[in-house]
């Protein structure tokens, strides 16, 4: 059990870094689709939501079919899905075509994505501690060899198309290698033909008192739904601002310090830089802190410190204020996400995959809405003045750190010790 239990967490690891590749493989060549198409970058921008459009979709798609299907199922055809749809983009020779290519890529991207965030649940459950994080620095892995690989291609000579199908095809075999290792997780259908095979001997001899018990229980059953969707709504509120200030961080960095604190092009984009490098280290060391103090601790703690650094950036008048404040804001959000991911698939383990698509899905909407947000607030205020708006989210998101109470701070089942 312990080897089945190390190989199915190393096969996730690779999961997120196959994610993180593969949409890196996307980003990198951005510029190079652009120019074929023929399209300026306000088109581009638009054309960009029917990425995330299309990564919603999949998400909310993906997870309850992971629920019923079973990670070995559903995360290798994501990954699957998601290698053949690469090349789409590069294909396209005008803005229809990028169109449709981004929006099936952005679908396949999603199944991937919230199929392999539920069973890392699984994995985390079955470890009896957390592990979450780290799975999520390794995506952040995956956009740096994908910058790697596509340096190598232009390098030598390789066009963008064909960079693209190599990455797809190679992330297609190791979706396929991969699968096996993952854990054999029960179907939904599997576990209430289970449920109702235990139970049916006890049903024939029930007297009829038990009416008015099985009453009693199924309202406490509804309650108890009630909470858990209540529950992972407000999970998904606060995934939706954590991951729109990343978002914002994402387009907004360096712009910052070029447009309002006039430093060079090439030293502003050290601070995206130092904002990314800060999020990776924080998610590598976050799961021995979550470990020792709690998930509820690191969010609110890290929402608290994320808060500070995007006030230090709004307000701080010098250029080293704002590489401290981009990197405590990298530091503080490096935390957040994972454990809003992980309480939505603890919650109900049996919908694990439904409750991540859900917290996940309403953050990638926060993601792709930060940039925006925070481009229509420059039209009412300095760049660095709607930098405010974030730290009012992050200063929200820690007062509601208290959601995590119930999973966090209880004491842990004994779980046994797998390295």
């Amino acid at each position: 059990m312990e080897r089945s239990l190390r190989a199915a967490r190393v096969a996730t690891y690779v999961y997120f870094v196959l994610c993180g590749t593969l949409m890196g493989a996307w980003v990198v060549n951005i510029p190079a689709v652009e120019e074929r198409v023929g399209v300026s970058h306000a088109t581009l921008g638009g054309l960009l939501v029917l990425l995330g459009l299309g990564a919603f979709i999949g998400m909310r798609v993906a997870g309850p079919l992971a629920d019923r299907f079973g990670a070995r199922v559903v995360v290798p055809s994501g990954g699957v899905l998601c290698g053949a749809a690469l090349i789409l983009p590069g294909l396209a020779r005008d803005p229809w075509t990028l169109a449709g290519a981004l929006l099936v890529f952005g679908f396949c991207n999603g199944c991937l994505d919230v199929s392999m965030n539920a069973h890392a649940v699984h994995v985390e459950k079955a470890y009896g501690r957390p592990v979450m994080s780290g799975f999520h620095a390794t995506f952040s892995v995956g956009g740096v060899l994908a910058a790697l690989v596509a340096a190598v291609a232009v390098s030598g000579g390789l066009s963008p198309v064909a960079s693209m199908a190599v990455m797809g095809a190679v992330g297609i075999v190791i979706a396929l290698a991969t699968a096996r290792a993952l854990l054999p997780t029960a179907s939904t259908a599997e576990t209430t033909g289970a449920g109702t095979a235990s139970h049916s001997d006890a049903d024939a001899d029930a007297d009829s008192d038990s009416n008015s018990n099985s009453d009693s229980d199924s309202e406490d059953g509804t309650e108890a739904a009630r909470g858990i969707r209540s529950r992972v709504r407000l999970l998904a509120v606060l995934a939706l601002m954590v991951m729109l200030c990343e978002g914002a961080a994402n387009d907004w960095s360096a712009l910052h310090l070029k447009d309002v604190l006039g430093a060079p092009a090439g030293t502003a984009a050290f601070a995206y830089g130092t904002f990314a490098a800060a999020m990776t280290v924080g998610r590598l060391l976050a799961d021995r802190v979550v470990a020792r103090f709690g998930s509820m601790a690191v969010l609110r703690h890290g929402a608290a410190t994320a808060a500070v650094g995007i006030t230090l950036v709004a307000l701080g008048p010098w250029m080293w204020a704002a590489f401290a404040g981009w990197a405590l804001f990298g530091l503080g959000l490096s935390g957040t996400v994972p454990q809003l991911f992980s309480a939505a698939g603890h919650a109900d383990p049996a919908a694990a995959g439904a409750n991540v698509s859900r917290v996940a899905g309403l953050g990638y909407v926060g993601m792709l809405a930060g940039p925006a947000v925070i481009g229509w607030l420059t039209h009412v205020v300095a760049l660095d003045r709607a930098f405010v708006l974030l730290t009012l989210l992050c200063v929200t998101t820690a007062a509601a750190a208290g959601i995590l109470r119930t999973d966090s701070d209880r004491t842990p089942e004994p779980a046994p010790v797998v390295g």
